[in-house]
Formats: C-alpha cells, sequence, structure tokens
C-alpha cells in the first residue's frame, strides 16, 4: 500500500527538479524553469512546419503530461504543484512559446475546474493580447477531456454541469492528435481527430489505497478489507468502496461497468465493434500485477463484444504512487476507411520519454512444431512401496514445513518451506491418481522431476529437478529396469552420479549452507554401506551443522548470519528423507 515516504528534500522544489531531470536524461527536451514548461529544443522549427499541441495540469501524473512531449505527439507541457493546475500566467507563456502563426495551436486538457479556468484565461488573454497590437485572432483551439465513466454526476444535462473528471483517456487524445498535427493535418483536423477520441473514450479506475502526497502524507487511508472503484487521480472519493475481489472477477467488474455506462451507451447503441484498450498503471501496481489486468481485461472487453485491436498497457497517467489501475476504452468508428486511419495515427511513432512505441505484424500463423517436445509413451502403474514412500514423505513435509518456512524467514526470503510443500503436494497428488509409472524407477523419477519444475519453482525447485534428472540418468545407466532391480547401495551409488550431474551447473559444495549439506552425506553413507539409518543420521547432522557455518550460497549470503539456525533448504530436505526412510523400514 501507499507509503508517507518519499524522495523529497524540499517538496516545494520537487516538481522543478524532477522536470529538470527529465530534461537532463531526454536531449530533444528543454525547461524553461520559472514557469515549468517543457517543450521540444527544436520548437522554432517545427512551428513553421505543423500545428503544435501542448497539455498540462498538475504534477503527480507523470509520465503525463512532460512524459509525452516529442515529435509525433506533444509540444510542451506546463505543469503545475502537485495536483494543483497551473497558473493562466504559467499557460500563456507556454501558448507564447509554442503559438505557430502559420499553422494553429491546440490546448488540450483534463476536465477539473482549476484546468479549465487557467487554461481558457489564458488562451483568451493571449487573443487579447494580439488583437490589442492590431493582429487577427489568433489560431487557438482548446479540447477539454471527459473520459471518466467511474464517476459520473447525475444533475448534469444537456445543458451542462460540472461534467466527468478527465484521466487516462488525455493520454490517447495526446496520442491521435499529436500524430495528426505532425502528418500535416490543419487544426480542424487535428482538433477533429481530437473531439473523436474525447466523445469515444471511457475509463473507470479501481485504488486498493489513495496515494501518499509529499509533504502530506496520506490523505486518507482504505482498510486491508477495502477497495475503491472510481477514485480519481488526485484521491478523489470514487463511488463504490468494497471488500477485495480476485481479479478475475473484479477486471471484467470494471469493463462491465464501462460498457453499461450512460456515457458509453448514449455513444454507441450497437453492441459490438473495436476498441483501443488501454490498460494504465496509477503509479504502484506491480508489472506482474499489471500483466494480469492486461490479459483480464482483453478477455472481458471479448466477451462484452468488443475487439480489442490494439492493446496499450504500462504507466501514461498516475496518481503519485497510487496502488490502482485504470481501463480505457476507445472505440473505433464502424467505417473502415476512418477507422484505419485513427489506428494509422496510433500506430505513428513518437519520440517522447512516456510513450512506448509498438511494431504491429500481422499473425501468418506458425507451423512450426520443432518446440514441442518428443512424444514418450509413459504407462502409469502402481507401486506399494514407492506409494508408502511418497505419502510418507508428503506427511513429514505438511507437519515440518512452519519450521522450514521460519528459518527462511529468518535468513532467506521466506519462501522455501511453501515451496517444498507444493512440490510434495503435487507428487502425493499424482501418485494418488495413478499418474506415475511406478513400475519403472528411472521413468518414474523423470516423472517427478517435471511435476517438481511445475510445482515448486525457485532455485531449490530446479536444483531438486536437476539431482531427479541426473538420477534416473544414472538408473538408466546402470541398467535398472524395474524395482527389483535396486538395492540401497545400488540408490547410493546412483545418487552420487547425480550429484556430479547436479555440479555442473552450481557451486554450491558441502561446506557452503544449501541442502548440499545434506544430500551428500546422505548419498555417500549410502553408497558405501548400503544402511538407510546411518544415511539419514548422517544427513541430519550435515543439516544441523550448517547453523554453524558462514553462508557462501544462496540468499542468506547477503543476510547475517544468525548461529544456531540451520539451513531451511537442508532442514528441507532431511524432512523428505526422514519421511522416506520411515517408509523403508
Amino acid at each position: 500500500m501507499s507509503a508517507g515516504k518519499h524522495f523529497v528534500s524540499d517538496p516545494k522544489d520537487l516538481v522543478r527538479n524532477s522536470l529538470s531531470g527529465l530534461v537532463s536524461a531526454n536531449p530533444h527536451l528543454a525547461l524553461d524553469e520559472k514557469e515549468k514548461v517543457t517543450y521540444v529544443k527544436d520548437l522554432a522549427t517545427l512551428r513553421t512546419k505543423q500545428v503544435t499541441l501542448f497539455c498540462g495540469g498538475g504534477s503527480g501524473h507523470e509520465p503525463a503530461h512532460a512524459g509525452f512531449v516529442g515529435h509525433g505527439m506533444l509540444t510542451a507541457a506546463v505543469s503545475g504543484h502537485v495536483f494543483a493546475s497551473p497558473t493562466s500566467s504559467q499557460v500563456l507563456s507556454c501558448l507564447r512559446r509554442v503559438y505557430s502563426e502559420e499553422h494553429g495551436t491546440l490546448v488540450v486538457i483534463k476536465n477539473y475546474t482549476g484546468d479549465v479556468l487557467n487554461f481558457g484565461r489564458a488562451v483568451e488573454r493571449f487573443k487579447s493580447e494580439s488583437v490589442n497590437l492590431g493582429k487577427p485572432l489568433p489560431k487557438v483551439a482548446m479540447v477539454v477531456v471527459d473520459d471518466d465513466v467511474g464517476v459520473v454526476n447525475p444533475n448534469d444535462d444537456d445543458e451542462g454541469g460540472v461534467g466527468r473528471r478527465g484521466l487516462a483517456g488525455t493520454v490517447l487524445v495526446n496520442k491521435l492528435a499529436g500524430a495528426k498535427a505532425a502528418s500535416g493535418g490543419s487544426l480542424s483536423q487535428v482538433k477533429e481527430v481530437a473531439e473523436y477520441v474525447i466523445s469515444n473514450t471511457f475509463t473507470i479506475g479501481c485504488a486498493l489505497n489513495a496515494a501518499s502526497v509529499p509533504g502530506q502524507g496520506l490523505p486518507r487511508v482504505l482498510g486491508d478489507d477495502e477497495i475503491e472503484i472510481g477514485m480519481g487521480i488526485h484521491n478523489e472519493p470514487g463511488f463504490e468502496t468494497k471488500k477485495p475481489q480476485p481479479a478475475d472477477i473484479l477486471i471484467p467488474s470494471l469493463v462491465d461497468h464501462i460498457v453499461n455506462s450512460a456515457p458509453f451507451k448514449k455513444a454507441h447503441t450497437a453492441r459490438t465493434g473495436r476498441v483501443i484498450l488501454m490498460v494504465n498503471n496509477l503509479g504502484a501496481t506491480s508489472n506482474l500485477e499489471l500483466g494480469l489486468v492486461t490479459k483480464l481485461a482483453v478477455d472481458a472487453t471479448r466477451n462484452c463484444g468488443l475487439e480489442s485491436v490494439r492493446v496499450y498497457s504500462g504507466t501514461y497517467m498516475t496518481g503519485l504512487a497510487m496502488p490502482g489501475v485504470s481501463i480505457s476504452l476507445l472505440v473505433l468508428p464502424e467505417d473502415e476507411t476512418h477507422r484505419n486511419e485513427l489506428l494509422a495515427l496510433a500506430d505513428q511513432s513518437a519520440q517522447c520519454p512516456g510513450w512506448v512505441n509498438q511494431t504491429w505484424i500481422e499473425d501468418a500463423g506458425c507451423t512450426d512444431e520443432s518446440a514441442r517436445a518428443p512424444a514418450v509413451q509413459v504407462k502409469p502403474a502402481s507401486n506399494e512401496t514407492w506409494e508408502k514412500v511418497i505419502a510418507l514423505a508428503y506427511r513429514n513435509v505438511v507437519a515440518d514445513e512452519p519450521q522450514v518456512t521460519l528459518l527462511d524467514q529468518l535468513m532467506g526470503d521466506g519462501d522455501c518451506g511453501q515451496v517444498l510443500l507444493s512440490g510434495a503436494t503435487a507428487i502425493n497428488d499424482a501418485a494418488q491418481s495413478t499418474q506415475l509409472p511406478l513400475n519403472d524407477p528411472a521413468a518414474a523419477l523423470a516423472r517427478i522431476s517435471s511435476i517438481v519444475e511445475d510445482a515448486m519453482g525457485g532455485t531449490s525447485g530446479i536444483i531438486y529437478c536437476l539431482f531427479l534428472d541426473g538420477l534416473a540418468q544414472q538408473l538408466r545407466s546402470l541398467n535398472v529396469a524395474d524395482n527389483a532391480s535396486l538395492n540401497s547401495q545400488l540408490w547410493g551409488q546412483a545418487m552420487l552420479g547425480a550429484l556430479d550431474t547436479l555440479y555442473q551447473y552450481t557451486t554450491a559444495r558441502p561446506g557452503h549452507r544449501t541442502l548440499i549439506d545434506a544430500l551428500e552425506p546422505f548419498a555417500s553413507t549410502l553408497a558405501k554401506n548400503g544402511s538407510l539409518e546411518q544415511a539419514l543420521d548422517a544427513a541430519d547432522k550435515g543439516a544441523a551443522a550448517t547453523a554453524h557455518m558462514q553462508p557462501k550460497r544462496g540468499r542468506a549470503v547477503y543476510v547475517q548470519q544468525k548461529d544456531n539456525l540451520a539451513d531451511a533448504g537442508a532442514a528441507g530436505l532431511v524432512s523428505v528423507l526422514k519421511g522416506i526412510v520411515r517408509a523403508l523400514q
């Protein structure tokens, strides 16, 4: 959740310094520090060639809007304080700077009272200046983005009202209108594109908490059992606070809200069509989660009868570090020519830091089957001894998981016990449902290795897999075709060979405080005398000795050694081995 901690020196200088950093990292940009106006360096040349555009508003929504300044998108952006509109004087200075006498200028703003008033006054002041100088009225147009369908004022009517808020749809307006200007469109054509996008883009947001404001902290806090639908990008309340839901329920409900909203239904009576889908990170959502949200949004859009012909997923307009997402749908024209024109503008390259250009390639299909694994015929079979070994090892892991997890929480990343339990559960389930070829030890181990890979993951998972792969290969090389061919010493010899396989891919060795400190003594003892009890005792002592070793491998290397705490991986392996030995006694 959002915290009240920030990288800040003086909150009053934060915006100016942030813009200075942006310009330092992007040599095509320049900054008017006094007025907080970011603009393209080659502005003098650019405004003789095309319509210029600028956007702006309060800071805290980065990369919007300064991050979208560059060829193919915005000519400039003007920034206010955090969550506060720039003054009309700031906006006027930006307009004076970017105005193209030959082609004209389009001003794009979000529908917030402060922005509308300050930008509007700046435009009127600019017109007055021209008239007072005896010049004709300047070619300046302003459009207001109001894509929010999360909070719709029921008192608004055809005669006006507060209207809907401007959200991430503003970025789509900037993108398509900017591309039209870069393509040589006239001011009226650029404005027409902007107005189409405004009229046909619909956005809803969902937040897990409000965002902390530098110098002010959190204005309000949602409980651990609360999320808010429709929260604004300035922490404004949404229309519903509810309990958290699984993403595969929540995200479709957001898309359903868009397509069932009054503004959407008023603009689009047809329940089918093609759309541009934008999934926007509100500031503090992990990329991992954003990928899931994107997948679910695409699926939900399809289920609503809409085809997402372009999908944009990333960080476009934030609410500082707000943990949440917004979803925008831009409904494209039914007319194919008009639709293709807009898609071409969406696909056109934009040279700015906040926009990730995408390359669209027609899907020609794939007929390459070489990536498929070779077909291996494995016939499942039951075996009482194997099934007993697997069951008791599983029960042992279940009992010991809390202690293994605790050890890893104190010296690692805390997942070792759960990962081991996940693998043991998957193997036990496979044995219980007779999915394993338990009449063939090598085939059984190979199948178990595949199950472990799918179930465990992480470093410990792949170490188990490599060892099991090596063990299966050793049994094949020893011509072990069935269970009757095996004895304890032969298992020990095969385990030593499997360790050699494992050592090809890891530098972990006995004494490095890893599961090797339990595995190697077990294998060596078993190979030497065939005694399961003595092998288990050696493994147990090896794991216990890790409590006094200096970590040399794994995440524990970065944590100060805590005496008397055994390695979690070694302890987990001993838990497995105890179950195996108990089953065979």
